[in-house]
């Protein structure tokens, strides 16, 4: 029933940011096209200066990252000159496609005065659609529709499950929901996907006679249809979708073609890939190439 378990790394994104990392993972780098994710917080207390938070401009390619907040508030800039405030209950869905550089900064103190949390994923994108045309889109919780059911909440993040769809424009067959279940309540997970997973926010779940606690992902079968108990409140992202062919990944870059993250190197070292005009003061320099022999430092940390 259970494909594998995934235990969550610790990974720096900013000075003071530590972040539980999901995905990729050595023995499954994806789930149908998500390709990364990361879980930030929950943050309770907040720096003296927030700023020490920010994410620096930096680049992407070949991917949409998704950024969905629990707590807190964080306000974005990209290349397109898009600036937007995401707040809870919000998504934020950039597509990078041939190149975009986006900052994420912390510029409210109020706004973080109940902690900081949030889940970013990213997805990769068709090898037809890998080179398309930068784009942004926010979308309001009054947007994003919901499911119940007795002792069940759901919120479609993006694609279709349940019976349930959205405006939220994807690539790829997929599924993305943020779940709360009471204790003692049952839930299943969305089928008609090859590739489906949970992971746990807060709170535990049984499935299987197994239990699990927060920081895994459960990754199923293509076949499985588990019945899943949540034993005290609980907090799930569920998601899912078709696979895509392989893809590279190398700091902030995803492609089909590992020629093609060669050039994005390039193209981010010497400034052909333009900083958000709002915020174009600083930005976060291509790391060293640490792709060597065992026992050499570990390979740049992807951001958000």
């Amino acid at each position: 029933m259970l494909d594998i378990v995934i235990e969550a790394r610790k990974a720096a994104i900013s000075e003071s940011v530590m972040v539980k990392r999901i995905l990729p993972f050595r023995l499954r780098r994806m789930v149908g096209p998500f390709i990364f994710m990361d879980h930030a917080g929950p943050l309770g207390t907040v720096p003296v200066n927030p700023s020490a938070m920010d994410v620096l401009p930096h680049p992407h390619i070949g991917l949409s990252t998704v950024s969905y907040l629990f707590d807190g508030q964080v306000t974005h800039r990209d290349s397109t000159g898009v600036q937007q405030i995401i707040r809870p209950g919000e998504v934020n869905w950039m597509t990078a496609g041939s190149g975009i550089a986006h900052s994420e900064r912390f510029e409210d103190p109020a706004a973080l005065a109940g902690g900081l949390e949030m889940i970013q994923t990213w997805v990769a994108l068709p090898e037809k659609d890998e080179e398309a045309t930068p784009s942004f889109r926010n979308y309001a919780k009054n947007e994003l529709p919901v499911f119940t059911d007795k002792g069940v909440w759901m919120r479609l993040i993006a694609g279709d499950a349940f019976g349930l769809s959205n405006g939220v424009e994807t690539l790829s067959p997929l599924f993305y929901l943020h779940a709360v279940v009471e204790a003692g309540a049952t839930f299943r997970i969305p089928d008609g996907y090859s590739e489906r997973a949970v992971y746990l926010v807060k709170g535990s779940v049984e499935t299987g006679g197994h239990f699990y606690q927060p920081g895994q992902m459960l990754v199923f079968n293509k076949n499985a249809e588990p019945t899943i108990k949540a034993t005290e409140n609980t907090t799930l992202m569920l998601l899912g979708g078709e696979p895509l062919s392989e893809r590279f990944i190398w700091w902030n870059f995803v492609s089909s073609r590992k020629e093609r993250i060669e050039q994005a190197k390039k193209d981010w070292k010497q400034g052909r890939i333009q900083l958000p005009p709002a915020d174009d003061h600083e930005f976060i320099p291509l790391p060293e190439d640490y792709s060597r022999p065992a026992g050499t430092p570990p390979r740049p940390e992807p951001l958000s």
